[in-house]
């Protein structure tokens, strides 16, 4: 061991060897000399722990090639990009964890103009001064909704938290029992009330709210009347909710704004594209809510963002909260979010230039078809060790959009023959395997299968290309 352990280049030596010339010029001499130093600690520790494998590497003439390879693949791995491509099989079309929505190529455009230069972000070009950041989006979103005004800021919790802390710190929200979401990741709406710094008052049961319950929790420490668009679940049975249309009304007779929380929020009518039906923010404003809240990146199909509309003296003591400020979003946003709201202008179209929309509205033939197109070349590049079919399955929107609503799809369903250590345990690996190709494929395992869901997949030749040479 001590002879092995002789034989390992010093740091310099290994960095100057012709094998990594222009390794420094590429990525630093820092980086390069962590590299290298990562390399030679792990073969000594291997050493140490008696690896015949790494013994029988330094004996062999392979040992000067294999070390630079290593150093070289240290270096690629981190200097790659964090955030990867990925192909979305899972099934879920607007998934979080992947993203959200994928942008159309007019937002993709604008979004890398705007990241490349200096740009009229707060600049006024007619009057030549200081302008403000939501008139770029302003005028288009009041145009699709039927709004007074409209603001923007980073995410629909932060436009949830925004609206509360301007309009109700310290003091009441009335809002039903049934609508105390849990957005995801634990985070929840009382959560979000007590961020405020507002009070949160229950009125009705888990199942049934009526419009006296509201009338009833209506104080002298009321601010405002609170509606949530129970977008992630559904409770069936014996209930009842009070339509927006009606909390408006009661709101307005009481002198109280009244806000709207839809969480994923749409534009259009989406029964219009074979979807099923969602309030949009247009209907919401027309049955009297002051304020509506809503998601840039989830059924819109934009990037992410929060979205307040509504009426103009609520929208402006919203912009003057300093809160504002910290929740704001950047020049990029703002560019991709304008694209894909220019594109709400022809409905007609829509499906066809809007990804998130393309995708929930793909039809179950056509993925078939795509299906049956793949079945023999993957079956193929997987090899004998598994068995590759087709299979009827079910895709989610996602994103706690319609949660109950399923879309019929096909999905290559892979199941490994004869595994070892047992069918999960090849589950599992084989799901590895496909998660480390160079763009890595996200399916999901379910009743003993892998199933890879094709409605969103668009770019089969890629797909192909890279199983095969995996």
């Amino acid at each position: 061991m001590t002879e092995l352990l002789k034989s390992l280049p010093s740091v310099d030596r290994a960095l100057n060897a012709p094998e990594l010339a222009g390794l420094v010029e590429e990525y630093g001499a820092g980086a390069c000399k962590r590299a290298v130093r990562g390399e030679l600690a792990a073969l000594r520790e291997a050493l140490r722990a008696g690896n015949p494998e790494v013994g029988d590497l330094l004996r062999s003439s392979r040992f000067p090639g294999a070390l630079f390879d290593s150093v070289r693949g240290r270096l690629a791995a981190e200097f790659s990009a964090l955030l990867k491509p990925v192909f979305n099989l899972s099934g879920t079309v607007v998934h979080t964890n992947l993203g959200r929505s994928a942008l159309p190529k007019e937002a993709i455009a604008a979004m890398s103009a705007a990241a490349a230069h200096a740009c009229n972000l707060e600049y006024d070009l007619d009057r030549g001064r200081r302008g403000e950041r939501d008139s770029h989006l302003e005028a288009l979103l009041c145009e699709l909704t039927g709004a007074e005004a409209a603001t923007i800021v980073n995410n629909n919790a932060a436009a949830v938290l925004l609206v509360l802390n301007t309009l109700a710190e310290g003091r009441e929200v009335v809002i039903s029992r049934g609508e105390l979401v849990e957005i995801g990741g634990s985070f929840r709406m009382p959560d979000i009330m007590r961020s405020a710094n507002c009070i949160l008052r229950e009125t009705g049961t888990t199942n049934r709210t009526h419009l006296r319950d509201y009338a009833n929790a209506i104080g002298e420490g009321t601010a405002l009347l609170m509606k949530v668009h129970t977008s992630n679940y559904e409770v069936r049975g014996f209930t009842r909710s009070v339509a927006g249309g009606e909390i408006s009304k009661l709101a307005a007779e009481r002198g109280l704004p009244f806000v709207n929380d839809l969480g994923s929020g749409t534009l259009v009518d989406l029964t219009r594209y074979g979807l099923p039906h969602e309030p949009t923010v247009a209907a919401t404003l027309a049955e009297g809510a002051g304020l509506v809240t809503f998601s840039g990146d989830k059924l819109l199909g934009g990037p992410q963002a929060g979205i307040v509309v509504g009426r103009r003296e609520l929208v402006e003591r919203l912009r003057r909260n300093p809160l504002k400020r910290a929740l704001r979003v950047d020049k990029v946003t703002i560019a991709a979010l304008a694209e894909v709201l220019k594109l709400y202008r022809d409905p007609r179209r829509l499906a066809q230039r809007l990804p998130m929309l393309a995708d929930l509205s793909r039809s179950a033939a056509e993925i078939r078809a795509l299906g049956e197109r793949l079945l023999e070349p993957v079956s193929r590049a997987l090899g004998s060790g598994v068995q590759v079919t087709l299979a009827d399955c079910k895709s989610q929107i996602g994103s706690g959009a319609l949660p109950l609503e399923q879309l019929d799809s096909t999905a290559l369903c892979i199941v490994p023959l004869a595994p070892k250590g047992g069918k999960d345990a090849a589950l599992q690996r084989l799901a590895g395997q496909l998660r480390r190709l160079p763009r890595p494929v996200i399916g999901r395992i379910h009743d003993g299968r892998l199933l890879l869901d094709l409605r969103c997949l668009r770019d089969e030749q890629a797909f192909l290309d890279q199983l095969r040479a995996g």
